[in-house]
Parts: C-alpha cells; sequence; structure tokens
C-alpha cells in the first residue's frame, strides 16, 4: 500500500486507493501510476508536483475517468466511480472537470467562443435559448471576459483569453472538483500570475476543489494547502505547503527545491543545491526497490532491494524513504 489516507469525513471529497494503471506496448508493460493513495478534503487545493513523465497527468486524467485505471479504487464523494457506466460517467462530468495544459489545442478551432462553452450546457440539457445565453454571458463575466467574446474563434484570443475560455468551459456544469493539468505552463509569465489569481478566486467564491498538477514548485507554493512530490508513478512525500518548503524529507523533493532560483544573486551563490546523477529509470523496467534509488545521493544497499514504506515521520508528514526507517539523514551521502 502507497500513499496516506486521511481521517474519512463527510467532508472528503476524493478518496484514491491503490489506484494502478498500466499501459502495454512493445517493451511490455509501462507503470504511468503505481500503487497511489490519497484523500482530498472538499474545498482544499492539493498540487501534484514532479518531473516531466512521472505519471501526473495520467493520474488526473484516471481520476476523472477519462483513462480507464487497471486497479484500484476512486471514491467521489464516498461513491466508487471507479467502475461506473456510461451513463453514470456522463453524470460525472457535472460533478468533476478538466482544465487541460494547452489552451489552443483543446479548443475546437471551428466553433465560437460562445458554441464552446455551450458544448456541455446543451450536452446535459441544462439551459436552452435565452437561459442558455444569459448562462454563457455569466460565464464569460465570471471568468474576466464580456459578451462581445462569443462570436469570436480560438484563434483571434491571446493565450491567456484562450485559457479562460478553458476555465469558463470547465465551470459551466457547476462542478465540484476540477483537475487544473498544469494550466498556466504554456502561458507567458505575466499571463501565469493573472490565471493563478483568477483560480484562487473562483475557488473561494465558488468552493471549488483542485487538483493541481505542475512542474513549477514557486506556483504549486503559492496555490495549494498540500503537497503530493510524484516520481515515476509513485508519491514520495506528501504533507502541507508550508511543511514541505520549510523542512523537505524525500532527497528528490530536497533535489526539485533546490533547483528553485532565489531572487537574489548572494544567497543564491552561497546556497547548497543537491544535484541528481543519471537518468530517470524507465518505466517499463523501475527499480526493485525504492523508485529513486538509482539518482539518490543517499542511496544504501537495503534502498537497491526493498521498497519503503510510507510512514509518518512527523505529524501530518509522509514520505517513503529507507533514511527514515531510523531518525534523521546521514550526515554525508554514501558513495
Amino acid at each position: 500500500m502507497q500513499g496516506v489516507y486521511q481521517s474519512v469525513t463527510k467532508d472528503t471529497l476524493v478518496q484514491v486507493r491503490n489506484v494502478k494503471k498500466y499501459f502495454s506496448d512493445k517493451t511490455g508493460i509501462l507503470r504511468a501510476i503505481d500503487d497511489v493513495s490519497f484523500d482530498i478534503t472538499e474545498g482544499e487545493t492539493l498540487g501534484l508536483v514532479g518531473e516531466s513523465g512521472c505519471g501526473k497527468s495520467t493520474l488526473g486524467r484516471v481520476l476523472l475517468r477519462l483513462e480507464e485505471l487497471t486497479e484500484g479504487e476512486i471514491l467521489f464523494n464516498h461513491k466508487n466511480i471507479s467502475k461506473l457506466g456510461t451513463k453514470d460517467v456522463k453524470q460525472l462530468r457535472k460533478e468533476a472537470q478538466i482544465i487541460f495544459q494547452d489552451p489552443y489545442a483543446s479548443l475546437n478551432p471551428r466553433m465560437t467562443i460562445g458554441d464552446i462553452i455551450a458544448e456541455p450546457i446543451e450536452i446535459h440539457g441544462l439551459a436552452f435559448k435565452r437561459e442558455k445565453e444569459k448562462r454563457i454571458d455569466e460565464l464569460l463575466s465570471l471568468v474576466g471576459l464580456n459578451s462581445a467574446y462569443k462570436g469570436r474563434f480560438p484563434h483571434e484570443l491571446s493565450g491567456g483569453q484562450r485559457q479562460r475560455i478553458g476555465i469558463a468551459r470547465a465551470l459551466s456544469l457547476n462542478p465540484r472538483f476540477i483537475v487544473c493539468d498544469e494550466p498556466i505552463s504554456a502561458l507567458d509569465v505575466s499571463v501565469q500570475a493573472q490565471i493563478i489569481n483568477l483560480l484562487k478566486k473562483l475557488q473561494k467564491e465558488i468552493g471549488l476543489t483542485y487538483l493541481f498538477i505542475a512542474h513549477d514548485l514557486g506556483v504549486v507554493k503559492y496555490i495549494s494547502n498540500r503537497v503530493a512530490v510524484m516520481y515515476l508513478g509513485k508519491i514520495v512525500e506528501m504533507t502541507s505547503s508550508q511543511q514541505l518548503y520549510q523542512n523537505p524529507l524525500h532527497p528528490y523533493t530536497q533535489a526539485l527545491l533546490s533547483a528553485i532560483p532565489i531572487p537574489d544573486p548572494r544567497l543564491e551563490r552561497s546556497r547548497s543545491k543537491v544535484f541528481l546523477k543519471g537518468e530517470i529509470p524507465s518505466p517499463s523496467s523501475p527499480p526493485k526497490g525504492c523508485v529513486f534509488s538509482t539518482r539518490c545521493p543517499y542511496a544504501k544497499p537495503l534502498c537497491f532491494a526493498i521498497k519503503p514504506k510510507w510512514k509518518e515521520v512527523s505529524p501530518k508528514h509522509f514520505t517513503a524513504c529507507h533514511l527514515y526507517d531510523t531518525a534523521g539523514l546521514p550526515s554525508q551521502p554514501s558513495g
């Protein structure tokens, strides 16, 4: 069992239990998600970080049943959605939506903005004619645009405006839960802050719950209540955003945080950094023991042979690392 369960209450919206997602190819079985468990409480933002290819986006898509899971269970609002039929999946779409990474690729270039936002409303029969037009205007206003955009096409908008349309479309069905799949990575830096602030504003006003997937740890710190760190299909550390940045436990988390530049040249030159050696192993043939053992500067023989257990090292701070089988990190990396 890998992951962490909170005390499940009536406020627990999403429960992920030992979820696996494997793909088959010519080289064998690719373990995109390998035994992951966690909970998300209603109204919170769980940040999910890790390098490209670690399985973050696949996990987000599995939670929404855009990809079928190989094994495990997913509960949404205490209802098992792991094996829903087509009719029930359609009902799930009203409560759980996604904001895609590329705001241009995710919008139909042949449809006007009004039609793009109206499509889910029409499919689910939520409003027609005047009520539908009123709803479109409300959604545009909600994301900081006006009704004049309804007749435009995606190519006529900037990247930030297109992402606002993607957010409006996700909100069109009044969902409770939204997977934000790297929603700002394709945008200019000046626009990224606007979209992040918009997401925070909408969460406060509507009471949304987010799974925020990103590789920018600075952004994740700003928007997230808790953060889960993912490596090669597994979650290796999870705690509150503040605790993760103040006291990272897993060597992989330490390496990710040390790569964040500090906007002070003197502090940047003087601080110690963690440099990782080697390449990320293939998900088709992950290491036998700890998935991070081949790149970890603290790795010892045990790490290459036995998978570390998920443990609570300090209150509500969990990690999977043999270095915490006993107290503390070694003073010097081995090898």
